[in-house]
């Protein structure tokens, strides 16, 4: 495939995931954490309403009014496609092969990461690991994604070239493989 053409495709896959990734996703992005968060951010004045927990009473007692500890939640999630790219991904009619379809699909969710600030990292597999890209962040590193997921093509040993060494399929004789 042509730069040109993997281009094109990119871009096109591109635009209709980050569609996707923002009707389908928006909003609807749960952490996983309860309670008052990770880290400490900083001091505030007692409003009413606020939990009566996060009172930091050192800080109360120096002011004589109540202030309230503010947590910034700290997350950080790590999305790994892992994506079967053996034979049986080339199965489907001229508009719908299931490499197309998992492309993007990987590309949507991958988008939706990349808006949450998250890590995506890949793996290709067939019989064997083909492709590892670890975990990292930016658009540069998901377009990358999505170029190996377009023209990726396995070292794939199915059928009598794996099994030749047997002496029942170089006599034909092979039913399952």
């Amino acid at each position: 495939m042509e730069t040109k053409d993997l281009l094109k495709k990119v871009r096109k896959i591109e635009i209709k995931t980050r569609r996707l990734s923002n009707n389908i996703f928006g909003g609807e992005y749960h952490s996983t954490f309860k309670g008052r968060g990770m880290t400490f951010s900083e001091v505030r004045n007692y409003q009413f309403g606020d939990d009566v927990r996060a009172i930091d009473w050192n800080v109360t007692a120096r002011y004589n009014e109540p202030f309230v500890k503010v947590f910034e939640e700290e997350r950080e999630l790590t999305l790994m496609l892992i994506v079967d790219v053996s034979s049986s991904a080339l199965f489907g009619t001229d508009n719908a092969i299931k490499k197309n379809i998992i492309t993007e699909i990987s590309a949507t969710l991958a988008f939706s990461a990349l808006q949450n600030n998250d890590k995506v990292g890949l793996i290709l597999f067939s019989d064997q690991i083909e492709l590892f890209i670890p975990p990292s962040k930016g658009k540069t590193h998901v377009l990358r994604i999505i170029r190996e997921l377009i023209e990726f093509k396995p070292n794939l040993l199915y059928g009598y070239q794996k099994y030749s060494h047997l002496p029942s399929v170089r006599w034909g004789r092979l039913r399952h493989l």
